[in-house]
C-alpha cells in the first residue's frame, strides 16, 4: 500500500514552483469525486477535504507518494457554476500555469462521472491535455451508481473518444473497486 503525504499546497502560479519530481496530476469537474479517489487511494478519510458541495478544492495541492517518491498533484475542480466568474478565471489561470511546459507532468488522471455523458468541458481538457502531449488516464468514478451495461457504454465512448486502446478504469471510492489497476497506471506512468 502506498502511503499519501500533503506536502504543498499553492494557491497562485507563483507558488507552483519548488517541487522536481515526476508529477501525476488529478482533474476533474467538480463534485466528481476527486478528493474520495484520493482518501481511497491513500487509505484514509482524512486526506482530501470530502463534501457535497462542489468547489471545495480551490488550490493544486501536491501529495508525496511514499515509497515511490513522485506527487499526485490535485487540481481544483472545474466547471463549479457558483462561484464568481472571476474566481473561475483565477482557477483557470492557476491550472493553466501548472500544467503548461510542466516538464515533471508525466500524465494527467482526468476523472468523469459514470452516471453522465460526455460534457463539454470534460471534452475540452481531455482535447487539452492531448494536444500537449500529456498521457490522459480516464477513471470513470461513482460507478457503483450505475448498471454495468451503462459502464460498458459510457466506457466504450470515452475510449472513442479520446482513441484508447485500453478502456477507462472503473472506479468506485465505496467499494474501491478500481484502486488497484488505477495505482498500478499510475506507478507505471510515473516511474518508466
Amino acid at each position: 500500500m502506498y502511503k499519501l503525504i500533503l506536502e504543498k499546497t499553492a494557491y497562485t502560479p507563483a507558488q507552483l514552483s519548488g517541487i522536481d519530481i515526476p508529477q501525476i496530476a488529478l482533474a476533474g469537474r467538480s463534485n466528481v469525486g476527486k478528493s474520495s479517489l484520493i482518501n481511497t487511494l491513500g487509505g484514509s478519510k482524512k486526506l482530501a477535504r470530502t463534501s457535497s458541495s462542489p468547489g471545495k478544492t480551490r488550490s493544486i495541492n501536491f501529495y508525496m507518494v511514499q515509497p515511490s517518491g513522485f506527487s499526485l498533484v490535485d487540481l481544483p475542480g472545474y466547471g463549479y457554476a457558483k462561484c464568481s466568474k472571476t474566481e473561475r478565471e483565477k482557477w483557470s489561470r492557476l491550472i493553466e500555469a501548472y500544467i503548461q511546459d510542466n516538464f515533471q507532468l508525466k500524465a494527467v488522471v482526468h476523472l468523469l462521472d459514470s452516471r453522465l455523458e460526455p460534457q463539454a468541458l470534460d471534452l475540452e481538457l481531455s482535447h487539452y491535455v492531448q494536444s500537449l502531449n500529456i498521457p490522459i488516464l480516464p477513471v470513470l468514478t461513482k460507478s457503483d451508481k450505475c448498471k454495468q451495461k451503462q459502464l460498458t457504454a459510457i466506457s466504450r465512448t470515452w475510449s472513442k473518444i479520446l482513441g484508447l486502446n485500453c478502456p477507462p478504469v472503473v472506479f468506485s471510492a465505496k467499494t474501491g473497486a478500481g484502486r488497484d489497476k488505477l495505482w498500478e497506471l499510475i506507478i507505471e506512468s510515473a516511474t518508466p
